[in-house]
């Protein structure tokens, strides 16, 4: 046959090949990251609930990871988890769209901004609204919600002008934002703290365009604190919870990820500081025909989770292996410190 581009291309580019004749446990070469990194990068992780089976692998296999709001010394494990310390490289809890990760990286250039920040009170307990959960019980003043919320922007800083690679893993395109002064919540008000007003509230499903411009308003504020950061993104192959969005849920949770992988995946073709990593693409994908999720068909199996870990560190082509006493991965997303959970309580029995 005749010359032409298709005549000239490897293996991995056919899906016969790399795909159905391979299978799912036999995929090799999935992704080769562009960037040039040291022989030991040190990694920040931020995002969705999935994002910190990557900094346990990180940690698991003896690299860096960037650790900038550690816990107080002598805290006992599981009452650091409780308060979110170690869960992300600084205690911002879940961050699951891209304009709450934009907020975020406006506080980080900028702590003071955190006085502008909606805070919730109940029972002479405060809350910030962009992580009404980090404290089991709410702080005991205004004072303290705000010192502390400006202790992790600033940590933020620390860890993206730290890492060689900011990891942010995109959830959800769902959120809900004051009406008059666009304030970003983390949560629906009412679900878990503050009171739902609808004249007050309002959702938002946030589409493509609005997407990419906050992520790329986001990343141009971690290129200013950091202009030889690489940033990797992942989309979260974990299904939405709920949705308000009037849809059945499951083509809610197709719109959103249909949504977020067209952004990453742009945004990596356009920026020689950015690439996306597959991990949605190996868990919901046609070739693991769901094996890798749990009965709820959300939770994302321990074996799910090693696969895709293994095609991360491959891709990255770090010669590491899993260090003998270092803290595994977890063995399936129930061990994961997951905000969105809470909407679990709504429904019906």
């Amino acid at each position: 046959m005749a010359d032409n581009p298709y005549s000239q291309l490897e293996d991995r580019a056919f899906w016969r090949r790399a795909v159905a004749d391979a299978g799912i446990l036999g995929l090799s070469d999935l992704w080769r990251c562009k960037f040039d990194l040291p022989a030991r990068p040190s990694f920040a992780t931020y995002g969705s609930c999935f994002a910190q089976h990557i900094s346990r692998a990180v940690q698991a296999r003896g690299l860096p990871w960037v650790d900038a709001e550690p816990a107080p010394a002598g805290t006992p494990e599981h009452v650091a988890r409780a308060f979110n310390y170690g869960v992300f490289s600084a205690r911002t809890a879940n961050i699951y769209t891209t304009p709450q990760f934009q907020e975020w990286v406006r506080l980080a250039s900028d702590p003071a901004c955190v006085e502008g920040v909606e805070l919730w009170e109940e029972g002479g307990r405060y809350r910030d609204c962009l992580r009404p959960l980090i404290e089991p019980e709410g702080f005991s003043s205004i004072a303290e919600a705000r010192q502390m919320l400006a202790t992790t922007a600033r940590a933020v800083r620390m860890s993206v002008e730290t890492a060689d690679v900011v990891v942010f893993t995109l959830g959800l395109t769902e959120g809900w934002e004051h009406r008059e002064t666009g304030q970003i919540y983390a949560l629906c008000p009412g679900t878990q703290a503050g009171r739902f007003d609808p004249d007050v509230h309002v959702f938002r499903n946030y589409d493509y365009p609005a997407t990419r411009a906050a992520l790329e308003a986001a990343l141009d504020g971690v290129w200013r604190m950091n202009p030889s950061a690489r940033v990797l993104l992942t989309v979260s192959p974990v299904p939405l919870v709920a949705t308000a969005s009037g849809d059945h849920v499951l083509s809610a949770v197709g719109h959103a990820k249909a949504i977020l992988r067209a952004v990453a995946g742009d945004l990596s073709h356009a920026s020689d500081k950015v690439d996306y990593f597959p991990s949605y693409e190996l868990i919901a994908g046609a070739p693991s025909r769901a094996m890798f999720f749990a009965p709820d068909l959300r939770s994302v199996a321990a074996e799910g989770v090693a696969l895709v870990m293994e095609h991360v560190f491959a891709g990255l082509g770090i010669d590491v292996s899993r260090e003998p006493g270092r803290t595994a991965e977890p063995t399936t997303d129930d061990d994961l410190v997951c905000d969105e959970r809470i909407l679990e309580r709504y429904e019906a029995d």
